[in-house]
């Protein structure tokens, strides 16, 4: 429901905070006074087309906020909480902020998060609807169509079961026809990852054999050279007449001769001790190595061959040797999703298969309750259209069926089309060339589906153009009806129609030499009655006039 409209400099608006409350609102006032500013303000917070030409003169920019309370709308609160733009302080309220620069540049905010036109108009129109020569009306829309009578029949939890279970179907369609058509690809890539797999298993890379062959292969490649060297080691270190053993202990002897050593010769007989047991432990060690060595060009051989096939292997995957385990155990994981093709195209064929049965079950029993309902929403509005003084007007709700390609909709595309003229073929609603019989048709259908639509805003511009005396209190009648279950605005010429209100509001224009202004007051008590004489009687009111329009307004609050 929209609670507040803060409008600035915008037209003939300078300044205007207007609070307004459930049930119906009528605005009036003198022909060019600027009646419908206030809806226009409003389209623009719905995100209409920015004009820098509605920026008032001598002003740089309007800004106009829009305050709606979303506890009745679900989808709205919904819509905002995935988009991330829910108050949580305040979650029932929602801002709609709209600035529009002399230039024509605009700005749009939802909740002072900045926003595109297109998010503000999603949200728009589930917030208000507008039933005018207007872009936001959505009853010329095939979809609200769909929507209301879904609606009227009570269907809506079914239509919701319809759309998912054509989603599943649409699923599983995809991935049994991406299986399918990629048939030949598939065995391709299945054949050549046999391959590559038995070639890697025959390979049986082990984890850290490479390191070790690599370590093994650079060893036996230098065995002669090694083992040469290690004999020549074992000489310098032997006890022979030029080995270190023996020269060291040649030198210790000298030291312990002495008869005095000072404190340096001491540290240096220590130090040669040490040493004289490290060369004789290493000496051992490379006598060790010297007996275990062996020369094996054989194995040489096959260390190198082993190598020369890993390497060769990594080259055609393009990856190094080190990566080829894991390259094993992926193509290895790969190869088994692929394995059982048949079987899987088989499974997903059956999936489908039973989507699509479960569609077409549930969205057989939708297209049955939409033929049940059709003739009864079309009666009941038809019987509201008389009322208003359109009684060769026949509404008809159109179901052509989808047969060769059934939507997440249903079986059907659902369209209410309209003739106003005995003879004339029914047609789409947008071919109604008169704006005053679209914001009837708009209001006997919004009479009919009042109690399940799930928009509580209605707004109507330019419903009683053409009409008057018993029909226009219908029309008053109707809305008031309407505004008893949510929220209706109407702008009017009618006395008829503005004294079943709940809230009147009238709006005045000013003007000087300088500049118009167009202001807007609440109407109460006698005040209020006296704007309905006016409208009844003209400029001139007259004692009779006034008790006319008394009596009009205590039998429309009745």
């Amino acid at each position: 429901m929209l609670t507040h409209l803060s409008i600035r400099h915008f037209t003939l608006v300078d300044q205007l905070d207007l609070d307004l409350r459930p049930g119906m609102t009528a605005i009036t006032g003198e022909t060019g006074a600027g009646k419908s500013i206030v809806l226009d303000a409003l389209g623009q917070t719905l995100g209409d087309r920015a004009d820098g030409q509605r920026v008032r003169a001598g002003a740089r920019k309007a800004d106009i906020h829009a305050t709606f309370d979303t506890q009745r709308i679900p989808a709205a609160r919904q819509w905002l909480e995935a988009q991330e733009l829910l108050q949580e302080e305040a979650p029932n309220e929602c801002l709609l902020r709209r600035v529009i620069t002399a230039e024509g540049r605009s700005k749009a905010f939802i909740n002072g998060h900045p926003v595109t036109l297109q998010q503000l108009r999603t949200l728009g129109e589930m917030l208000i609807d507008i039933h005018s020569q207007h872009e936001h009306q959505s009853l010329l829309r095939k979809e609200t169509h769909r929507h209301l009578l879904d609606e009227y029949a009570g269907q809506s939890e079914l239509a919701g079961r319809v759309r998912q279970a054509h989603r599943h179907w649409q699923a599983c369609k995809r991935d049994f026809e991406a299986l399918r058509d990629n048939a030949e690809e598939v065995s391709a890539r299945f054949q050549l990852l046999s391959y590559q797999v038995q070639e890697l298993e025959q390979l049986d890379l082990k984890d850290g054999e490479l390191d070790e062959l690599e370590a093994e292969q650079r060893s036996l490649a230098h065995a002669e050279d090694i083992l040469r060297a290690s004999h020549e080691l074992s000489a310098l270190c032997g006890d022979d007449d030029q080995g270190l053993s023996v020269l060291m202990h040649r030198a210790l002897h000298l030291l312990r001769d002495m008869p005095e050593k000072s404190s340096a010769l001491q540290e240096a007989e220590q130090l040669l001790t040490s040493a004289q047991i490290q060369v004789d432990e290493a000496q051992r060690e490379v006598e060790h190595h010297i007996d275990g060595f062996n020369l094996d060009p054989e194995r040489l051989r096959e260390v190198e061959e082993r190598l020369s096939a890993i390497y060769e292997v990594a080259r055609k995957h393009r990856i190094g040797p080190e990566q080829l385990p894991q390259l094993f155990a992926d193509l290895s994981e790969e190869l088994a999703q692929l394995q059982g093709g048949d079987e899987r195209l088989d499974e997903l064929e059956q999936q489908m298969q039973a989507a699509e049965a479960e569609y077409r079950k549930a969205a057989t029993t939708l297209s049955k309750a939409r033929q049940s309902t059709s003739t009864k929403l079309a009666r009941a509005v038809n019987q509201q259209l008389s009322d208003l003084a359109m009684p060769n007007a026949r509404l008809e709700v159109s179901l052509a069926p989808l047969v060769d390609r059934p939507g997440p909709q249903g079986l059907e595309e659902v369209e209410f089309i309209i003739s106003t003229n005995p003879g004339q073929p029914a047609r789409s609603l947008n071919k109604v060339a008169s704006g005053g019989e679209l914001s009837r048709v708009s209001l006997a259908i919004q009479v009919v589906t009042a109690r399940t639509s799930a928009i509580p805003t209605l707004v109507f511009d330019e419903v009683d153009v053409g009409i008057g005396g018993a029909t226009g209190d219908v029309v008053g009648r109707l809305l008031r009806q309407l505004g008893e279950g949510g929220q209706v605005l109407c702008v009017t010429h009618l006395a008829q129609v503005a004294s079943k209100s709940h809230q009147h509001l009238q709006v005045t224009k000013t003007a000087d030499k300088q500049s118009a202004e167009s202001t807007l007051v609440t109407l109460e008590g006698e005040r209020k009655i006296e704007e309905i004489a006016r409208m009844l009687g003209g400029m001139k009111v007259t004692e009779q006039s006034l008790a006319h329009a008394r009596e009009m307004v205590t039998e429309g609050a009745a």
